[in-house]
This record gives structure tokens, C-alpha cells and sequence, in this order.
């Protein structure tokens, strides 16, 4: 497919303005370009038909199955994009709500934000949560950013030590460094739960938490969290809880019940809206009473009269974590898809996430080795080490799925599991999409077996072949 630059033709145009019929407005030599910008040249139907055909090599959660575990996305209502797309709700200036009087002119808005608040609590069993965060990594950054508030204000400053499971978000240490923490990694024992007898040796008056994905990367929940919660409280520290994995166990058990502070939520996986691309995104965080006062302002409260306004009177708060409140219209998707679930919703998305894996798992059982041979909840981690032996990896699987129509899953990751295939179905697909898959899953294990040379050369389907992942990664070219 051609670049778009090499349908550009001189002169040609998508649109012609009228002529101006007021004065021309001079603009400051400083800001005026040396020479034309380098601009694609082509009418509106080349750039129409150009965007679509584009458009359409691509794998996405509406044109393919999408297995991407760890941080998937799942189909998103339509239902959802139509209300986000309101006018009461697009054509609102973000900054209305600060001017004097402003907030009688978005009264809708804020008893939005307000009532999602107050849902994404209850539902996780927090005090109170906030929309700001922009992405499950910025989640967690701010749930740090608060822990270490509240150390702060309690004198604790020689806590500086977070302890992160080797189970965990690979984001996780990372937020913890940002927020000034240094990171101490705990193992995972024969079970792949988190190491009980390592946490207790690691814990001392130095550690200020601890950061636990539930149910962890590999797809399981840890029957000890409530202890793992405990020690570390004992010890002084603050729990986090990664809910990146909610939907594994929405409607059944709430996070916050099990005694942590604090928790993110990815709404991309749990409440259904877009994600990827650097955006858009949304990481709300819930939080346990003693956190109240560290939570990002401003916060929108309601009055005896059942009005809503902006307050900022919150000295220990850690102040704006994103502009304004949040992405707002992936605030309304959440809210919107939350509503048409309810309660009852809620454990309905649960129970099929964890029946989706668990057919995968034990369907492709016989073809892929699992470390851990036990149910999942959410997500199956598999191994191809049986092909790997074979001369074919767990990228080469991925790159043949794609010649079959579907998206690869997550591949790699978590570290602990050589030649790891990180499968999350999610509670959207069908069974008759899930026979497929693991058909096709099948299919490449046995190629593996008979002819692992023709495995090397997928995709042969796509736009494109295999880069050099390396080097485009080192020395991207990024202009042509």
C-alpha cells in the first residue's frame, strides 16, 4: 500500500474556503514558517479511501479475537460510544466548572463524575475513589504518590523500601521507583503464589508496602491475600492492591474487604472502554479511609440541596494528577456500561472471564506445557517450551496465529514462565470464537511437530513480514 505522501499531487485540494470577506490579520515574523509545510496534497476521497484502506489492516477487538492477556481490552458497546458522545457532554468546556456561577451549567457532568466516584468504592469496598488517573500506570503512580503522603505525615520517612511480587505488573516497580520507593522483589512459591515465608523476612520497620497484582499475573488468586495484608500492616507498611485483574473477581469479592488501602482500576478490562494507542485511558483509584485526605484534587462534592460543585480544600492532598478530572468521555463509557451491568452484571462478567480461560487452558492442556498445572481465574499462562525444543518459539506461534485471523496473546510475559503465552479470552467471546482459537492453537503445535521451518516464515498474510524488532526499536527511523 502506498504511502499517502505519493498520492500527493501539487495544487490538489481536499476543500476550497470562500473568499475572505474581512481584513487579513498580521501575524508575528517570528511565527511564520520559512517555507510550506510538507503536506500530502490530495483530495477528500484519496484521503477517504486512504484512512479506510488503512484502517483495515489492522487487528483490532472489533475485527478479530484479541487474547491479549495481562492489560486486555474487550468488545466495546456501542450503547457506550453513543452517550459519550452527547453534546451536553462534548460541547462542555472543561474549565466551566471553575468560572464564578460556572457550575450551575454543568450540574450534569459533575453528578456524573460524582455518582461513578461513588459506584467504582461500593463496588471494590473502598471510602472513596477519584477519576483523575489517565491510565492503569498513572493509577498506580498515584496511589504511591498518596502512600508516600501519608508516611510523610505520620513521621515515617525511613520507609522507603515498596516489596513488589515476581507475579506482578511489570509497571508496578516502575511506579513504585517514580514515586521515590526503592523496589525489593518477592518470589513466588511452588504454586505460584506469592512466597509467604519470603514476605515475612523481607518485612522491617524500612518497608512502606507492598504492591500485590490480585489475581496475579499468572491468572491465580492468592487464597492468603487477606494474611499477606495483615504481615504487611503488622509490619507498618501500606497494601496496594494492582486491580488491573478486577474483572476476575468483580461481584464476588471486593478488594477492599480483604484489607487493602488502596487499589487502580483498569476501566479498558473491567468496564469495557477503549484503550490503547497512548491513550485514550483511565485509571481510577479507590482508597480506605485513612487516604481521604491525600486524594488529587479538586473533588466533586454534593450539598444538603443536592447540588454539585468543586472543592480544592484539602491541604495534604497531592494535588492534580491529569488536567482537569480524568478523560472524561472514558469516564462516561465506565459509568454508562456499570449501570447496564449492576450488581448482578457484575458477577456475571466474573464467572465467564474465569470459565473462558479455564476452557482454553484445559483445551490446550495436551499441546502447551503449564508450569503451574492449576485453575485460573481471568487468564492462562502457557509455555512453549515443547516447541521450543522443537525450533519454535513462543514469537514464532504468535506471528502464525495472525495468519489465522487472530490477534497473538501477550507472549514473554511473566518472566517466570519460559517461553510464556499469556491467553485472556475475556467473558465477550463466544464458545464457538474460543473452538476456533484453540483450534488454531492446536493446528500450529502440530505444525511444530511436522514441519517447524514453515512456522518461521508467518505472517505471510499481513501488510508486512517480520521486522528487525531489534533494530527498528535502537534506531527507529522515524521520516522517510
Amino acid at each position: 500500500m502506498k504511502l499517502i505522501f505519493a498520492k500527493s499531487v501539487e495544487g490538489r485540494r481536499g476543500l476550497r474556503l470562500p473568499a475572505s470577506d474581512v481584513p487579513a490579520a498580521e501575524l508575528p515574523q517570528e511565527l511564520l514558517r520559512e517555507q510550506s509545510a510538507e503536506l500530502p496534497e490530495v483530495s477528500e476521497l484519496d484521503a477517504l479511501r486512504h484512512f479506510t484502506l488503512l484502517g483495515r489492516q489492522n487487528m483490532g477487538v472489533d475485527t478479530n479475537f484479541y487474547p491479549l492477556g495481562s492489560c486486555t481490552m474487550k468488545y466495546n458497546p456501542k450503547i457506550n460510544e453513543r452517550l459519550a458522545a452527547l453534546p451536553g457532554f462534548t460541547e462542555l468546556h472543561p474549565m466551566l466548572a471553575q468560572l464564578p456561577e460556572g457550575e450551575q451549567y454543568c450540574q450534569g457532568a459533575l453528578a456524573l463524575l460524582y455518582e461513578c466516584e461513588k459506584l467504582l468504592a461500593q463496588a471494590c469496598g473502598f471510602a472513596d475513589s477519584t477519576l483523575q488517573p489517565m491510565a492503569g500506570a498513572n493509577g498506580e503512580l498515584t496511589a504511591i504518590m498518596m502512600f508516600a503522603a501519608y508516611l510523610k505525615s505520620k513521621g515515617e520517612t525511613r520507609r522507603k523500601v515498596m516489596l513488589i511480587p515476581d507475579s506482578a505488573h511489570g509497571t508496578n516497580p516502575a511506579s513504585a521507583a517514580v514515586a521515590g520507593f526503592t523496589c525489593r522483589e518477592i518470589a513466588s512459591n511452588e504454586e505460584g503464589d506469592l512466597d509467604i515465608e519470603e514476605l515475612k523476612k523481607a518485612l522491617n520497620d524500612e518497608v512502606a508496602g507492598i504492591m500485590l497484582t490480585t489475581p496475579n499475573t499468572l491468572g491465580f488468586y492468592n487464597s492468603s491475600v487477606a494474611e499477606v495484608v495483615a504481615l504487611v500492616h503488622q509490619a507498618g507498611g501500606l497494601a496496594y492492591c494492582d486491580g488491573a485483574n478486577l474483572n476476575a473477581i468483580l461481584g464476588r469479592i471486593r478488594p477492599g474487604d480483604l484489607g487493602f488501602d488502596a487499589m487502580h482500576i483498569n476501566t479498558h478490562k473491567t468496564l469495557s472502554t477503549p484503550h490503547g494507542g497512548g491513550g485514550p485511558g483511565s485509571g481510577p483509584v479507590c482508597v480506605a479511609a485513612r487516604l481521604l485526605p491525600f486524594l488529587p484534587q479538586p473533588k466533586v462534592h454534593k450539598n444538603a440541596e443536592g447540588l454539585y460543585s468543586l472543592s480544592e480544600d484539602a491541604p495534604q492532598s497531592i494535588g492534580y494528577i491529569a488536567p482537569y478530572y480524568g478523560n472524561f468521555s472514558i469516564i462516561v463509557r465506565a459509568y454508562a456500561y456499570m449501570l447496564m451491568c449492576g450488581g448482578n452484571g457484575f458477577q456475571r462478567i466474573s464467572e465467564n472471564a474465569v470459565l473462558s480461560a479455564n476452557y482454553v487452558r484445559e483445551r490446550l492442556a495436551p499441546w502447551y506445557e503449564q508450569k503451574y498445572e492449576r485453575s485460573c481465574m481471568h487468564e492462562c499462562v502457557l509455555s512453549a517450551s515443547r516447541q521450543s525444543a522443537l525450533g519454535v518459539n513462543a514469537l514464532d506461534i504468535a506471528k502464525a496465529l495472525l495468519d489465522r485471523g487472530f490477534h497473538a496473546p501477550t507472549i514473554y510475559f511473566p518472566l517466570i514462565v519460559p517461553e510464556a503465552l499469556m491467553i485472556e479470552p475475556t467473558e465477550t467471546e463466544s464458545k464457538q470464537t474460543l473452538d476456533e482459537f484453540c483450534e488454531a492453537m492446536i493446528a500450529i503445535a502440530k505444525l511444530a511437530e511436522e514441519n517447524p521451518e514453515e512456522l518461521k516464515k508467518a505472517p505471510l498474510s499481513t501488510p508486512v513480514g517480520r521486522l528487525d524488532e531489534v533494530t527498528a526499536a535502537r534506531q527507529p527511523l522515524l521520516r522517510v
